[in-house]
């Protein structure tokens, strides 16, 4: 039986860190020529990290980054290794080197450069014309990147025309709920349509406001899952594929005999690496990750997110202010499971209108965290404030807004003095979602600090992950979930005074800032017309101040920020 042995290295490189992620492939190389491994794959632009973005701009950059890649192939021997780098070769291409026997064997260049949603590719690269096949162990492999996989016609189909048994395809591709379920289905579909045995490899870590959840993938020929990672963590999967399989299969399946032949010269090249298999082996136990919940899914990103913009730029200590409410508690969570209690400090921030179980909450909530606290009342200075301004404000119009924002305006001064006091701290922002869409939020106050965990996580949301953090250990004080939100910025306020209920407005909001729906169309599904009419005319007048906030952490299909990009300067209005 002939039987490749494929490694798939989920890793967390970080962008512009070449030196750094050339040692990781060097290390991670060396663990699967432990385990005997014929090939090892990396994610995509493993070499200067995903996505560079304008440093692909560099031309020091991009030498920088071709000398790393030709470093780690001098080392590379033993077994096959390919993974990402940025190839200037007249023009700029997203590329896997696959390097054996300490040299780079061959090159091959993405074809499909992803430019919607978050993606930029165009800006930067030129799409390849060529899809060579590659001979490692004896077994025919076609390589290709990522977004290659996604097109029914492709580099990976036209690999399998001309003999390929085994596609292996790298990635640098973002965490989004449901993202885990389409990706494999459509996967399966690819290796059962192409006949072919099927190696995913994907990015694990943070950057900026993407996450990459890993989640690294194997078929065999009929579609059927082999084997795959866990997500948000680093991982060598290791498994044996049976090409006789393969070969078997296309015998019985004609389909491959009638497919269009691939475009004149784009798989002209064979290059061989090696033709003979490899040594008896033990059989490798192979595993399958179980699958996560929502919930899991999304509070795994969040930790991870967070843990890695803490850490990758420089600082070891985040400060959140605790209100006692359920977003600063949740965030407090989440910053305790990515970086340790004694990296977190909680800020009480009590003004007249705090309540007293709401301070009890944030207490108790620190407590049970075991997190530092620090109680700094702003009484004296919000007086002060009053005081000075009232004469300037009174009588007009947003005297009222004017007022309440002086208390939280107070109090992000005063986190990011305890940030800037502290050169390795950072402050942590506790907004959702559901408030930032509708602008719920305090420019220079609750929006102040340097990365906002729950920015594109709903209101509604939030409460699913405290419940289900609760579900393996208690640490949020049930009260905190059980009462109405609010801001506690005058006498008796709550939430729904001034927005629609939370299960009422997130549908509108999913269905207006995730899906583009009209009014007409969102009336025409149950919603009532002249509450829709109302979110929407506070998603819209709001974008300015969602420019100014800090980055967050993508988790649905449609993030604030470098994924939904509208102009603030806009006089079109649904409705």
């Amino acid at each position: 039986m002939r039987t490749f042995r494929l490694a798939l290295a989920q890793v967390n490189a970080t962008v512009g860190e070449l030196e750094g992620n050339a040692t990781t492939i060097l290390e991670w190389t060396d663990r699967a020529r432990e385990a005997r491994a014929d090939l090892v794959a990396f994610p995509e632009l493993m070499i200067p990290g995903y996505p560079p973005e304008d440093l692909l701009l560099k031309p020091s950059f991009i030498r920088a980054n071709e000398q790393a890649m030709r470093k780690v192939a001098s080392e590379i021997d033993g077994i096959t290794a390919v993974f990402g780098f940025a190839h200037l070769e007249g023009d700029l291409y997203n590329a896997a080197a696959v390097c054996a026997d300490r040299e780079v064997k061959g090159v091959y260049h993405k074809h499909y450069l992803p430019t919607y949603g978050v993606f930029d590719e165009d800006r930067y690269f030129r799409r390849a014309s060529e899809a060579p096949i590659f001979v490692v162990a004896g077994t025919r492999v076609g390589i290709c990147i990522c977004e290659d996989i996604w097109y029914p016609s492709g580099p990976a189909e036209w690999q399998s025309w001309v003999g390929a048994e085994l596609v292996v395809n790298i990635n640098g591709s973002p965490f989004r709920l449901g993202v885990h379920e389409s990706r494999r289905r459509m996967l399966a579909t690819r290796a059962a349509d192409y006949v072919v045995a099927l190696g995913y490899v994907n990015l694990v870590g943070g950057q900026d406001e993407l996450v990459f959840d890993g989640t690294s993938l194997a078929f065999d020929a009929d579609g059927n899952l082999l084997a795959s990672s866990p997500a948000f963590d680093e991982e060598l999967l290791v498994i044996d594929i049976d090409i006789d399989a393969v070969a078997r299969e296309r015998l019985h399946d004609p389909r491959m005999r009638k497919v269009s032949a691939p475009p004149a010269d784009v798989v002209k090249r064979e290059i061989v690496i090696s033709g003979e298999q490899a040594s008896q082996r033990a059989p490798m136990a192979t595993r399958i990750a179980p699958p996560l919940s929502d919930e899991e899914q999304v509070y795994g990103a969040l930790v991870l997110g967070v843990r890695d913009y803490v850490l990758k730029n420089g600082f070891r200590e985040v400060f959140i202010a605790l209100s006692g409410g359920m977003d600063s508690t949740l965030t407090a969570a989440v910053a305790v499971d990515a970086l340790g209690a004694g990296a977190v400090t909680g800020v009480v921030m009590s003004s007249k209108y705090s309540s007293e179980h709401s301070r009890a909450d944030a207490f108790e909530l620190a407590a049970r965290l075991g997190i530092n606290v620090l109680d700094i009342p702003i009484e004296g200075p919000h007086a002060a404030f009053e005081e000075a301004l009232r004469p300037h404000i009174e009588g007009l119009p947003g005297q009222d807004i004017a007022e309440q924002n002086i208390q939280s305006r107070i109090r992000g001064m005063y986190m990011m003095a305890l940030s800037n006091a502290r050169p390795w701290a950072i402050v942590l922002t506790t907004g959702n979602k559901s408030e930032l869409a509708t602008g719920y939020a305090t420019l220079y106050g609750d929006m102040a600090g340097g990365f906002a965990v729950l920015k594109d996580v709903p209101k509604t949301l939030v409460y699913r992950l405290a419940r289900w953090r609760n579900s393996s250990m208690e640490v949020i004080p049930p009260s905190v979930i059980d009462k109405p939100p609010s801001a506690e910025l005058k006498p008796d306020q709550l939430d729904q005074d001034t927005l629609p209920p939370y299960d009422v407005l997130d549908p509108i909001l999913e269905a207006y800032v995730e899906e583009d729906r009209s009014v007409d169309e969102m009336a025409a599904l149950g919603f009532d017309r002249e509450t829709v009419m109302r979110v929407v005319t506070l998603v819209d007048r709001n974008e300015y101040k969602r420019r100014q906030s800090p980055p967050g952490p993508k988790v649905t299909s449609k993030a604030f920020g470098r994924d939904r990009r509208l102009p603030i300067t806009n006089r079109f209005r649904e409705g």
